[in-house]
């Protein structure tokens, strides 16, 4: 009679989290483990000055890029790699690394090489303790994340940047010149609204939406937003109020109070009273 044995699951003590982020147009996937610091001092004792670090625990932490970044002003191609640091009192080393097949730290076999990417950043001791290791991206824009972890009273943060705008404008050239509509055009002008370019091809979009589909309030609300940003207050107030009374039809508040707010101040820009 054969005997079978029951494996027991144990739970990790340092469980593995993924971050998935997506930015502008792109995704960042980051996986590692989340060890805690269960009483111990981390910075210069578990983890030595001066040597290498998986930032994180267990197998190495992977990051993940849809496309081509820009870390400290240089491109990083799309793909996953391990993330590394070498940290030190004063100053870090970060290494975007493209072996990602090392357990762990792998002192031994990293090979400097196989680095994408190596830059210096200064550690921050933050008035705050994180009992458990904590990668976070923040301060997420169109373009551009940060991406900081923390430690105990450690936080280290640098910029990545996205080539957004350049995948948007290709994506709007395309749509426009194939058959566009009321849609195609009020979001295209939005994006430009929204980046604080091209203001007068985001009117003439507007007016093209507007023709294909009517008086709507979110199209007027871009409108008078552009016609803002061309300093015509006056034509500005002119479609916040169109677009106040078209949102108040459709129980849409939140844009009537965004656009009573917006011709409160273009009434003091022109000495208007509201």
């Amino acid at each position: 009679m054969a005997i079978t044995y029951a494996q027991i699951e144990h739970p990790r003590i340092s469980p593995a989290a993924t971050l998935i982020q997506k930015i502008g147009l792109s995704e960042v996937r980051i996986e590692y483990s989340r060890p805690g610091v269960r009483g111990r001092k981390i910075m210069g004792e578990l983890i030595p000055y001066g040597r290498i670090w998986r930032v994180g625990a267990n197998e190495s932490t992977k990051i993940y890029f849809s496309d081509t970044v820009k870390i400290e002003g240089y491109d990083v191609p799309p793909g996953i790699y391990a993330l590394y640091a070498i940290p030190d009192r004063l100053e870090w080393t970060i290494i975007i690394h493209k072996n990602t097949s090392h357990w762990g730290d792998e002192r031994t076999n990293y090979n400097p090489q196989e680095d994408a990417l190596r830059f210096t950043i200064k550690p921050e001791t933050v008035p705050y303790f994180t009992e458990t290791f904590t990668i976070e991206l923040l301060d997420i824009t169109h373009q551009s994340a940060s991406l900081s972890w923390r430690w105990e009273t450690t936080l280290i943060k640098f910029d990545i940047k996205f080539d957004t705008h350049k995948k948007m404008l290709q994506e709007i050239e395309v749509k426009i010149n194939s058959n566009p509509t009321a849609d195609t055009y009020y979001e295209a002008a939005r994006y430009f609204q929204e980046e604080e370019v091209f203001p007068e091809r985001s009117r003439a979009y507007l007016i093209k939406a507007q023709q294909l589909t009517g008086d709507k309030y979110y199209i007027h609300r871009i409108w008078a937003l552009v016609e803002g940003q061309l300093g015509n207050y006056k034509e500005a107030i002119q479609h916040a109020q169109l677009s106040k009374e078209l949102a108040a039809k459709e129980g849409k508040d939140e844009f009537v109070r965004m656009n009573e707010k917006s011709i409160q101040s273009w009434s003091e820009k022109v000495g208007l009273k509201k």
